[in-house]
């Protein structure tokens, strides 16, 4: 079998973990084998080993890519599309606080999923703090993880209900809330 250049590598890598990150919020941590995701994005399963390290090190690469999908705009702006519909009914899209977090939480303390998620949290509620009105800065901590808590909250709530009208309101008292 003919070796891959290093530029197909890395843009077999590349689609790896952008496979991955959606796969991983869709299906969650445990519920898409390193085989899925290898079939997902065009590969066999045996190229794996030769660019992870193990699917924990996956985990991380994809959470980074989701995380790192773009947040610019207004506060308005990024409330408005968090606690929207779509977001809800998209997963594999969306935030991937509000996709892993049960997942996360089942993870042995100190893992690297979960010191990734501990940054991505960070750094979610660091962005909302730049956002908000000028305050202390402690003040626009406290808000800013308040809404962060409000938003992740509100759409792990609407996507486990199987009544569109709940998961709607849900959405909706959120977005009061947050707005306020």
């Amino acid at each position: 079998m003919p070796r891959v250049s290093q530029e197909q590598a890395k843009l077999n890598r590349q689609r790896v973990v952008e496979v991955a990150a959606t796969l991983f919020r869709e299906r969650g941590l445990h519920g898409v084998g390193v085989a899925d995701i290898m079939a997902a994005a065009g590969l066999t399963h045996g190229g794996f080993y030769g660019q992870f390290a193990n699917k924990d090190a996956l985990a991380v690469e994809a959470f980074d890519a989701a995380l790192a999908e773009d947040h610019r705009g207004s506060l308005d702006l990024l409330i408005a599309n968090y606690l929207s519909l779509g977001h809800v009914q998209s997963p594999g899209k969306g935030c991937p606080l509000a996709a892993l977090a049960n997942d996360v939480a089942r993870e042995p303390p100190g893992s690297s999923v979960r010191a990734r998620f501990t940054h991505g949290v960070r750094q979610l509620a660091g962005l909302l703090a730049e956002l908000m009105p000028k305050m202390s800065r402690e003040r626009r901590r406290q808000r800013s993880l308040a809404a962060l808590s409000t938003l992740v909250g509100a759409v792990v709530l609407a996507r486990a209900v199987d009544d569109e009208a709940l998961a709607n309101d849900l959405i909706e008292a959120a977005r009061a809330s947050v707005a306020g």
